[in-house]
């Protein structure tokens, strides 16, 4: 984790408004008449409404009270709102959830602050996909979970150490594959642990990979968890991979052109970088518009569909009144836009989703709009989180 004060350093610089260790971002004071009877904390107004858990793409303006969302309603007063959020021209939709994350912020060369590049880009609930095993869950929890303003759940690699060592071969020594150390982990650690977790590229198990799998079902199915599983250059071949796995488990890293990947030979279509080609979430997803997804169906893909493969105990992904009130509202720019995968191979977009603010548990973190924020936003280093392209097999089986 950054400290508060590099951290405060860094938003302020950025022209962001917000206080030490991701405070709160300051919205306009209310008025005099504003401040007489509110029956609201925040008032999100102007925007679209997208939530595909409601079937919701309307003109909506969205009441927050005590961390929960009060009311949808089109034209909400802004004297019943003690601060206002002007959402004009944007969309607003249920807080972003990422599904494939690395924020075991030190341990190792991949893992990233869970707030600057998550929280800072829409995402308000993510899942940290095998940072650690059995071996570091405890330190996960004390050090990265608990104090990070993003709400972060954790999948228990089977390895016990997790990436969190940085090396080659982690699965060599099947000492370490220990299903048993990973089941008595996960059910002393939820519901902050939601899942197991294994890697199946040559580089990590080498020709273990299906005893390797073999012991992470095992983990997974005493522990009634689902199994994430990174695939791509594998030392056996996908279909045999893809046979022992359970409807409700999830493939990682699908959608690559290494050997024993989710395309044969003949396929057309990633490595971690927060400085590209992956960025972070919101414009991972914005490389499905131009291959042919709606606005609609990226947003459900990353708002209620994760909710459907991990249980995270608590009701998220709408905007239902009575929810906890994580909200994302985003930008689409129009333009000309050229995004392009792990293997370099282009394609150009005439729209790129773009975080301007975003809302944790009702708490308004980080604000980009210029309705709010007198700041240019090139200014800034365009950097983003971690993440990879993930698809649940229940749609493959």
């Amino acid at each position: 984790m950054l400290t508060r004060r590099q951290f405060s350093k860094l938003i302020f610089g950025s022209g962001l408004l917000a206080s030490g260790n991701f405070g709160p971002a300051s919205a306009p004071n209310a008025s005099p008449a504003q401040s007489a009877t509110p029956d609201c904390d925040l008032l999100i107004k102007g925007g679209t409404v997208i939530d595909p858990g409601q079937n919701l793409h309307t003109a909506l303006d969205v009441a927050v009270k005590n961390g929960k969302i009060l009311e949808l309603s089109p034209d909400i007063p802004a004297t019943r709102a003690r601060s206002v959020v002007s959402a004009k021209g944007k969309i607003v939709t249920p807080g972003l959830i990422d599904s494939h994350v690395h924020v075991f912020e030190g341990m190792g060369p991949i893992p990233v602050n869970a707030d600057l590049y998550c929280l800072d880009r829409g995402v308000t609930t993510a899942v940290d996909t095998g940072s650690t095993g059995y071996a570091g869950i405890a330190a996960f929890k004390k050090y990265v979970i608990r104090p990070s303003a993003t709400r972060i759940y954790a999948l228990l690699d089977v390895n016990g150490f997790g990436v969190m060592m940085g090396l080659a071969g982690e699965y060599g020594n099947l000492d370490w594959v220990n299903s048993q150390s990973t089941v008595r982990a996960a059910e002393e650690n939820k519901p902050d642990v939601v899942g197991i977790k294994c890697r199946l590229s040559k580089e990590t198990s080498g020709p273990n990979d299906l005893e390797v799998l073999k012991r992470a079902l095992e983990a997974a199915e005493a522990s009634h968890l689902p199994l994430m599983v990174h695939i791509g250059d594998s030392y056996s071949p996908l279909p045999k991979i893809i046979s022992q796995m359970r409807k409700g488990d999830v493939l990682t890293h699908c959608f690559n052109g290494r050997p024993n990947g989710i395309l044969d030979a003949n396929g057309k279509l990633a490595t971690t970088s927060i400085n590209g080609p992956t960025f972070d979430l919101i414009t991972t997803a914005s490389k499905f518009l131009p291959l042919g997804l709606s606005l609609d169906q990226v947003m459900e893909r990353i708002t209620v569909r994760p909710t459907r493969v991990f249980n995270f105990g608590v009701e998220l992904g709408s905007l239902r009144p009575g929810m906890v009130a994580d909200i994302s509202i985003i930008e689409v720019r129009e333009g000309s836009f050229v995004f392009a995968d792990t293997d370099g191979k282009k394609r150009t977009g005439r729209q790129k989703l773009q975080s301007a603010a975003t809302i944790r548990g009702g708490r308004l973190y980080v604000n980009r709009s210029e309705d709010l924020v007198n700041s240019s936003e090139t200014s800034r280093p365009r950097v983003g989180l971690l993440d990879a392209l993930t698809v649940d097999v229940r749609e493959m089986i």
